[in-house]
């Protein structure tokens, strides 16, 4: 299934091009509103954004190559014809966050567009250095905003392809409320000790595919909020960073079910964990996780390499009288392979409540290159069904195999 949903997306591609470039885009460039190398350039940009987004025919907004300077900028739609973006060069935050000019904001939004593309080789560097030394948000709670580099609102029909996003502040991009989305070969970049600068979050959306990319980061590489459906992720290398994190979630009672998830030909460099879906206990929260497919997968020297927990709570900062409320059904976990530098290879750590259920392991094949003890695995309140090769064996004292 995934991989006709992946010719799906180039069938997508193709006819988006085909409909662009069925009429020349009118071109406009920032430097005829005044953009100059080295300068601030957000008012040029924006500029040249309002007079694109009431064209009735396709548009595309320049940022040649050079290094441009944008204190914060908010794009926003609707438009009237499919817009592109095309950055060739690089674009510059200030380095100290205080410097923006609304400080509640990311620092460059994009809202209400449809088939609209984000092309061009050019690199958004967000300057984390020293926003990095000021975040302390797990040990206070009256921490600064940061910004993201990209946000991403309520966009639909669209392709971000052939950029990188450089050392953000915070999360490198959100992509929340929106429908047909299409990453490739997107870059992401930051070292391992940059606090939360989680490459790609996505929150409320439909069919968002992430295929071809490099991810390199200090938090979660990719991580998926409730309310979201149908994201395929294929041909993708996460490391350094904490892997693919599905929650955490049961926060908020009003939070929605996530439904099919498809990770394939995924590499892990070094990460602090492989696949892990993380639920909140003792929560308002009753929604579900279902249709989870995790398949040909490398670990190479990860921690945590597949881990289900459902008993979250980082720095204590919870409840643990009532075991989660959240159900979790239809996992697939086939032919995942490597090494685990902790002895712990998988985790499976269901709710007493509401146990997993339907789960698949198959074709396991894990090797610890610790030295702390023989390779285990934990398995609480799930008892899956196994295929193929397990190695190490999977929930050996608490599941049946069939």
């Amino acid at each position: 299934m995934a991989t006709k949903f992946i010719v799906a997306i180039f069938l997508f591609s193709a006819l988006l091009a085909c409909n662009v470039n069925a009429q020349i885009p009118v071109l406009y460039d920032v430097r005829k509103y005044g953009a100059n190398s080295g300068a601030d350039i957000s008012q040029a940009l924006l500029k040249a954004w309002k007079e694109a987004i009431v064209s009735v025919v396709p548009s595309k907004i320049l940022i040649p190559q050079g290094t441009f300077t944008v204190s914060q900028v908010k794009l926003e739609g609707p438009n009237k014809a499919p817009i592109e973006l095309e950055v060739q060069g690089t674009l510059k935050a200030f380095p100290d966050p205080n410097q923006l000019p609304d400080k509640k904001a990311e620092w460059i939004t994009i809202n209400y567009v449809n088939y609209f593309t984000l092309s061009g080789g050019g690199v958004f560097d967000g300057q984390g250095q020293i926003a990095w030394k000021m975040n302390d948000c797990h040990k206070n709670k009256n921490c600064p905003k940061l910004p993201y580099n990209l946000s991403f609102n309520f966009i639909n029909n669209s392709i971000i392809h052939d950029v990188t996003t450089k050392d953000s502040k915070n999360f490198h991009l959100n992509c929340i409320s929106s429908h047909n989305v299409t990453f490739r070969h997107f870059t992401i970049s930051a070292p391992d000790e940059s606090p939360n600068t989680d490459g790609i979050h996505l929150g409320r959306s439909t069919r968002i595919n992430i295929i071809d990319s490099v991810i390199r980061t200090g938090d979660d590489c990719v991580s998926i909020g409730d309310d979201t459906k149908e994201v395929h992720i294929e041909n993708v290398t996460c490391g350094p960073g904490h892997g693919i994190s599905i929650g955490s979630l049961g926060g908020y009672a009003t939070e929605k079910d996530v439904e099919g998830i498809y990770v394939k030909n995924y590499t892990f460099i070094g990460t602090g964990n492989g696949v892990r879906v993380k639920t909140w206990p003792t929560t308002p929260a009753q929604l579900s996780i279902t249709n989870l497919n995790f398949e040909d997968l490398i670990m190479d020297n990860v921690s945590n390499p597949i881990i289900i927990d459902q008993e979250y709570c980082p720095h204590n900062l919870c409840k643990r009288d009532r075991p989660s409320f959240i159900k979790i059904n239809k996992v697939n976990l086939k032919n995942i392979r490597g090494t685990t530098n902790s002895e712990e290879a998988v985790t499976l750590l269901c709710s007493k409540l509401k146990p997993c259920e339907n789960v698949v392991v198959g074709d396991i094949d894990l090797k610890y290159n610790g030295n702390r003890g023989p390779v285990t695995t934990k398995c609480v309140n799930v008892q899956p069904t196994f295929v193929g090769k397990q190695n190490p064996p999977i929930c050996a004292t608490t599941a049946h195999s069939v």
